[in-house]
């Protein structure tokens, strides 16, 4: 896998599903990215301001992985940065593998992992289909598909999904992210919390 960067980067002041990619972004710690619909220091996803519109914002910053794209070209869905809301389209880093609480240096601004994102239907109703995609079982086979028959259906049935459309963030440190920027990872101490969605 290549040095850790990032890819891309993207806003959007209104709240879409996808965010348009630019030239350069603006992090401003405790909120977000200035000029975009999810910044705030309390939640701005809209489902999530019906249910307590003073909860903390721990989604303050999406990013995802750019081998999401090619896995999902696998599968016969073209993406590109911003089709999935992310802000950060990053290359040559695992983000589902880090845990809790991980710290990225985007090139001077530094965000906090605070989580996975967790796909809903809209991502099908952006591309029929792509919720297979970025929504698995541990054993990689699609939900919506039926396991592998050598698989105990009880434990394919029971086990945790596998959620890949990316990681949420809150920021720590604010500054301009740009494409290109090297990406520097900070693990937290032991014991580790694996990512769960937020």
């Amino acid at each position: 896998m290549s040095s850790p960067r990032v890819v891309a980067v993207c806003r959007d002041g209104e709240h879409r599903f996808s965010k348009t990619p630019v030239e350069a972004i603006a992090l401003v710690a405790g909120r977000g990215v200035e000029g975009d619909a999810h910044a705030g220091e309390h939640v701005q996803h809209r489902s999530r301001v019906r249910r307590d519109p003073l909860q903390p914002n721990l989604r303050q910053v999406h990013l995802i992985h750019a081998e999401l794209f090619d896995e999902a070209r696998a599968a016969g869905h073209e993406l590109s940065p911003g089709d999935l809301g992310e802000n950060v389209t990053t290359g040559g880093l695992d983000l589902l593998a880090l845990p809790v609480g991980t710290l990225l240096d985007l090139g001077g601004p530094v965000v906090r992992l605070t989580g996975l994102r967790n796909p809903c239907a809209q991502i099908n109703t952006f591309r029929p289909g792509l919720l297979k995609v970025v929504l698995a079982r541990p054993d990689g086979t699609p939900v919506g598909e039926p396991a592998p028959s050598t698989a105990d259906p009880r434990i394919a049935t029971a086990s945790p999904l596998v959620r890949k459309a990316g990681v949420m963030s809150v920021v720590e440190r604010g500054g301009e992210v740009v494409p290109g920027a090297a990406i520097t990872v900070t693990l937290p101490e032991e014991p580790h919390v694996p990512l769960q969605p937020v």
